[in-house]
């Protein structure tokens, strides 16, 4: 008869999750997990069968509980104009409030493995495309209320607003500058 599990599976991975993203999927050891996630290395590999599994699921759990409020701003309601502002609010506030510089583990994600992990990057691309697209409806949204030039590209301003909240993610673990991080948000609006 198997035992049953004596820890939260879920607790488990918001733990490698705080892991993960304070330290890298490379610079982060098992026994680092280990340690947060309170639980013996048997138990680790019984529960998530791998570190790189275990990753794949911080990553899915960072998305559903970081990435998904960007969505939620842009998908809201009111004039397109300001959900897009308060979007770009939320990414730099966020950034100056990460004290430690982890930045955003999506973005992490991306340059630590590049194209060199499929799954990794399966699930950085489903983030980016997401992000991308909820921009993307929002200037068209703006368009369409006359509050964005109409004539203007909006995928072409979604992939800018995209590239937008991911420098300022990594420019504030080097530099969190308020200043230069809010100059970054208002040179972006200023592009619609």
């Amino acid at each position: 008869m198997a035992r049953a599990k004596s820890f939260d599976t879920e607790a488990a991975v918001d733990a490698a999750m705080q892991v993960f993203w304070t330290n890298g999927y490379a610079g982060t050891t098992p026994q680092q997990l280990v340690d947060a996630l309170g639980i013996g290395r048997g138990s680790l590999y019984n529960a998530f069968t791998s570190k790189h599994a275990l990753y794949e699921r911080a990553l899915r759990r960072y998305q559903e509980s970081e990435t998904a409020r960007l969505i939620e701003v842009l998908d809201g309601h009111g004039p397109a104009r300001d959900r897009i502002r308060a979007a770009l609010d939320l990414v730099v506030t966020a950034s100056l409030r990460d004290s430690g510089g982890r930045g955003c583990m999506i973005a992490n994600a991306a340059v630590e493995f590049g194209g060199t992990d499929e799954i990794v990057g399966h699930l950085v691309r489903r983030v980016f495309d997401r992000q991308e697209a909820a921009f993307r409806g929002a200037i068209e949204e703006g368009q369409l209320a006359g509050e964005i030039d109409r004539a203007a590209d909006a995928g072409a301003l979604a992939s800018a607003l995209l590239a937008t909240i991911n420098g300022i993610r990594v420019l504030a673990k080097a530099d969190p500058d308020p200043a230069r991080l809010s100059r970054l948000a208002d040179t972006a609006l200023r592009l619609l």
